[in-house]
């Protein structure tokens, strides 16, 4: 339909082309259509200029819209209560539209749900990531736990990841606020609310349709005042009521053309806006300082990457190299001449097949690991830590037997004949290894047996006579916390040397000591009191210590070792003594109280209180508790091994107390500070009573010069009293001197023969 100016005109209330061509069906041939710009608020014409919501600009001329927002249809409010057919058409557009935009707007809102839900993940994720980096530290790995140049850089990247977690997390506040709180509302509340008046709506019209229909049918000729006015009312009610709620129905549906826009577009806003900031902050974060750190660890991955190519390269080579080295070895039973038996071995490992009897007749054969070990056959199950006992083959005897028609079985039996096994080698090279290593093992023990606790203890007796070896070393170390800077030179061959006998067991010398022998260290057998009792006995030397300090511990076992500087000795025995207990299954301990005191330590027996050892406390020269277990803890003893004070021994005593490892250690450092203190005064006063001495002697030697003066002095006077001339008496005697005054001239001549003499 053409209006006047030859322009296309919009059908009134602004509704569109498409619109109006429906609404061109539903007219009448012949209706008149309005005027251009006769229509409701908001018409245009339809070839008037397009807007975009780009920029808000008109795409032509862009121009800012305007306030009314041009291009919005609407529907005729002030239609609805003539409720005309075009009426009801037109409403069926604008309601096919509400349901149109309710379908995109559910999956828009969807895939921004989603976008807000993969930002809280990746939040979390980001958050959960710096954790477990700063948790690096903590994990105890078998391989590589001390990298502490991976948990500093670990460190780094957690905290700027962590940083990066809180923008993340201000990111998903954002699009909660900005994007999807918009939508959210334009679903939940506008949606529902044009549904709910459309349900509105239809009851409120098909009430006024019933109303209507009741009052068509009222009777012309029998007319009832009282029905009339009651049909009268209901047709008034019913249609106010679809006015009415036409009206609102009309608004909510004007009004959502708005509310589209807004709800499309103010979400985007808010994700763009909150993706801005997210940038902006990053940026912030991302600053000179994180680059250049970025950049060294690249460098370190490059190098790394670099040392890992160039460390399976040489792997490969090894593998290849082995492979053809090995090639022979793939035949189970090699060739002899190529592979040559050794007999000179003392030691054999490999896998053996063992002969289980499982029944009378019937038996089944295990493959496991065996390896011999001192004078003991160890096992071990493939996946296990450590060996396990599998017989003691000390003094046993080892044959050839033939068993279930199988190769290469031999039998080892124990020397009392009450235990065999039977085993199977897998080749014949094996089978005489593991028989040759035997026979050299038991010729190794009968050329150097073990010796007895008893006799490494004979160096701690002192002869009668013999003076206590000086120790090299007055200060010893106490508890676990002392470093030193030479730890890294120490190598655990250097401190216990291999296959060291190890001794288990207290052997008490009560009934053993021999004459002249550790007498005077209070091991003659009889009882002490270690807490400094008389008791009607005779006192003993330590009941003159100022220290007594009682310890309940239980001896785990002995050794000789190298060296004596250093606690990693004592925790290298803790761990040998430890190990060898678990091999050999022994796990029987003597208890004894352990005294300590200024001049030794000593192990009671806690029943009998009879004196088992006693340590010269002077020879205690290093003392240490277990590193992680505080129960354990041992020191060395350095003694002369022999008749010759020059060769000097050290053998590590290991112990296990109640909680008390440290106290026992300190109380060993205080016992020796006191015994060094009482040493500095027993010098001091021995210096004092030599300086004495010396005085004395000096006061004599005065004394002694005096009277020889004094004597000299005598003699020059009886010597000038001779000199004289003697005269006769009258009777023709001569005058003759007394015995004394004879004496005295005597005296006076040796004195100037000594006098010229000297």
């Amino acid at each position: 339909m053409d209006a006047p100016g030859g322009g296309a005109g919009r059908p009134r209330g602004g509704i569109s082309l498409t619109a109006a061509r429906r609404l061109e069906k539903a007219v009448p041939a012949g209706t008149a259509a309005a005027p251009a710009g006769e229509g409701g608020p908001g018409s245009a014409a339809v070839g008037g200029p397009a807007w975009g919501a780009v920029g808000g600009r008109c795409v032509s001329c862009r121009r800012p819209p305007s306030a009314t927002m041009p291009g919005i249809d609407k529907l005729p409010i002030e239609e609805t209560l003539e409720d005309s057919p075009q009426t009801r058409s037109l409403l069926g557009v604008f309601e096919e539209d509400a349901t149109a935009i309710s379908n995109y707007m559910n999956q828009l809102y969807q895939a921004m749900h989603r976008i807000y839900d993969a930002q809280n993940e990746l939040s979390a994720a980001t958050h959960l990531t710096s954790k477990l980096l700063k948790e690096y530290e903590k994990q105890r790995f078998p391989l590589g736990g001390d990298d502490e140049v991976m948990s500093s850089t670990l460190q780094q990247f957690s905290k700027v990841i962590d940083e990066l977690s809180s923008c993340h997390a201000v990111l998903s506040t954002q699009l909660a606020d900005a994007m999807m709180f918009p939508i959210t509302q334009f679903k939940e509340r506008d949606l529902k609310e044009i549904l709910t008046l459309k349900e509105v709506f239809q009851i409120a019209s098909n009430d006024h349709d019933a109303a209507i229909n009741r009052y068509s049918r009222l009777s012309k000729k029998r007319e009832n005042d009282k029905v009339k006015y009651e049909v009268t009312e209901d047709v008034y009610t019913s249609r106010k009521k679809q006015h009415q709620t036409m009206m609102h129905y009309f608004c909510a549906l004007n009004t959502l053309q708005y509310k589209k826009k807004i709800a499309l577009l103010e979400p985007l806003l808010g994700y763009m806006q909150a993706q801005i900031s997210f940038f902006k902050m990053g940026s912030e974060n991302l600053n000179e300082q994180l680059e250049e750190f970025l950049a060294n660890i690249g460098t370190s991955v490059q190098n790394v990457r670099r040392e890992m190519d160039s460390d399976i390269e040489t792997m490969q080579q090894t593998i290849e190299d082995l492979e053809v080295a090995s090639d022979p070895l793939y035949v189970p039973d090699p060739d002899p001449t190529k592979f040559p038996v050794n007999r000179n071995l003392t030691r054999k490992a490999g896998y053996l097949n063992a002969r289980n009897k499982t029944g009378l007749v019937s038996s089944t054969w295990d493959r496991q690991f065996y390896f011999t070990q001192g004078g003991n056959l160890m096992s071990q199950a493939r996946g296990d830590v450590a060996g396990g006992l599998a017989m003691d083959i000390d003094n046993c005897s080892v044959m050839a037997v033939d068993c279930e028609d199988r190769r290469y079985c031999f039998q080892i039996t124990s020397f009392d004949g009450k235990k065999s096994s039977i085993l199977q080698a897998e080749s014949k090279k094996d089978h005489e290894e593991e028989t040759a290593a035997r026979v050299n093992q038991s010729a190794l023990e009968a050329v150097t047996p073990s010796p007895s606790f008893q006799q490494r203890h004979e160096s701690l007796r002192p002869a009668a006579g013999q003076s206590r070896p000086p120790t090299a070393r007055t200060s010893s170390s106490g508890s676990l916390g002392s470093e030193s800077t030479n730890l890294a030179a120490l190598s655990l061959d250097s401190l216990v040397a291999p296959d060291t006998p190890i001794q288990f067991d207290i052997i008490s010398p009560v009934c053993e000591d021999q004459p002249g022998q550790a007498k005077a260290f209070g091991q003659g057998g009889r009882r002490t009191n270690p807490f400094g009792e008389s008791g009607g006995i005779i006192k003993s030397e330590t009941e003159d210590s100022i220290l007594h300090q009682l310890f309940i511990v239980r001896f785990l076992g002995s050794m000789e070792v190298k060296s004596d500087d250093h606690p990693d000795v004592v925790y290298e025995t803790m761990r040998q003594i430890l190990a060898a207990r678990a091999i050999h299954n022994i796990f029987r301990m003597t208890e004894s109280h352990l005294l300590v005191t200024c001049d030794c330590l000593k192990l009671i027996d806690p029943q009998t209180q009879v004196t088992r050892l006693t340590f010269p406390l002077p020879c205690v020269v290093l003392y240490a508790t277990h590193q992680e277990n505080k129960r354990l803890f041992g020191f060395v003893l350095r003694t002369s091994s022999g008749r010759s004070e020059s060769n000097l021994s050290s053998v590590c005593y290991i112990f296990e107390s109640n909680n008390e490892g440290e106290k026992i250690c300190d109380s060993v450092g205080l016992a020796k500070q006191i015994a060094l203190h009482a040493e500095l005064d027993r010098r001091a006063s021995e210096k004092q009573k030599e300086i004495e001495r010396v005085k004395e002697k000096q006061q004599k030697e005065l004394n002694k010069q005096k009277q020889i003066e004094k004597d000299l002095e005598e003699q020059s006077r009886l010597i000038a009293a001779s000199s004289r001339p003697n005269q006769a008496s009258s009777e023709g005697q001569f005058v003759v001197l007394s015995s004394s005054q004879s004496e005295e001239s005597d005296l006076g001549e040796g004195g100037k023969k000594r006098e010229s003499e000297a």
